[in-house]
């Protein structure tokens, strides 16, 4: 039997803040609260959730893996926006200017991307 996604983990320097913050940018609940851990998903049973770990640092470099967000398309600027006055910033990261997505921050300078909603193929 293959494995399966759990948890996507993220360390945090304070985790229940930035677990709030990925709550309200997904929509999601805060599952377990513990000092040591902070589970965020979509529900009891949902398969994938986010995890957030401590750890005594702060971010100090580029994320080695990163999440792409995808709105519907009507609503992508209005996303950004809620998600920037959520507490997130917009990061440079050696865009162009042309891609199809936004590269933002969390709060604790985890990068992810807002891209370009996916067209649904009529046939």
């Amino acid at each position: 039997m293959p494995l399966s996604l759990h948890h996507i983990v993220i360390d945090a320097h304070d985790l229940p803040a930035l677990a709030r913050f990925w709550s309200q940018v997904l929509d999601w609940r805060i599952l377990s609260e513990r000092p040591r851990e902070v589970v965020i998903g979509p529900s009891e049973t949902a398969p994938v959730g986010i995890c957030f770990m401590p750890v005594p640092d702060r971010k100090t470099t580029k994320n080695r893996l990163h999440l792409d967000l995808t709105p519907s398309a009507e609503d992508r600027e209005a996303e950004i926006a809620r998600v920037l006055a959520l507490g997130a910033t917009r990061v440079d990261v050696g865009q162009s200017g042309t891609e199809s997505w936004t590269v933002l921050a969390d709060p604790e300078g985890n990068e992810f991307c807002v891209i370009r909603a996916k067209t649904t193929l009529i046939a």
